[in-house]
């Protein structure tokens, strides 16, 4: 069933390899589908491998013709990691709003003396957009019981500021894991959902 949107809703999901960046895009992806809308998906590995830089542009409306957003155009970056939340910044619309994790990740390039971590990034995320959610979502994942739910945790809050179907976020986590961490992924959603 199409969806009658005639505005594109740009989302930029960033971190480093291996936190989930790709998966959780990919579920963002396949809920604008369920939900009837054109959606188009890229994304750049860096060098996933080895904690490097992952970014994945996911865009839907009624009718969409390219996957890349442009600087400027971000509607929600989604983010899973502080440095990478400010690396990012500069895509954002003016109204547009950031959804963090916490988690800060030392790149070995600042360990080697050869970069700065962004001191303060916090701050400087909270100056920088008018509308911003910075969660722990590793602690929450942890009281939850698995760490691997950062991403649907942030699924979650996003969701909320998403005009997607949120049994079709839910049909398409369940689909998505394997089935004995099916309802636990759910209540990851449902908690993240609960932080607005």
């Amino acid at each position: 069933m199409k969806r009658e949107n005639t505005k594109t809703t740009n989302v930029l999901v960033v971190g480093t390899g291996g936190q989930g960046v790709i998966t959780a895009s990919e579920i963002l992806s396949d809920v604008a589908m369920f939900s009837g809308f054109d959606t188009k998906k890229s994304e750049i590995h860096g060098m996933s491998q080895r904690g490097g830089v992952v970014t994945s542009h996911v865009r839907y409306s009624e009718k969409v013709y390219s996957p890349m957003i442009m600087e400027g155009e971000v509607d929600i970056l989604l983010s899973f990691e502080l440095a990478e939340t400010v690396r990012w910044m500069h895509y954002l619309k003016p109204k547009g709003r950031v959804i963090a994790n916490l988690q800060q990740i030392i790149p070995p390039a600042v360990y080697a003396g050869m970069g700065r971590y962004p001191e303060d990034a916090v701050s400087v995320i909270r100056q920088g957009a008018d509308h911003s959610i910075l969660v722990d979502a590793q602690l929450i994942a942890k009281e939850l019981g698995n760490p691997r739910l950062v991403n649907t945790i942030l699924l979650g809050i996003a969701s909320a500021f998403l005009d997607l179907s949120v049994d079709g976020w839910k049909t398409v986590i369940a689909n998505r894991v394997p089935p004995k961490f099916k309802e636990l992924n759910i209540v990851a959603f449902d908690r993240g959902r609960g932080l607005n």
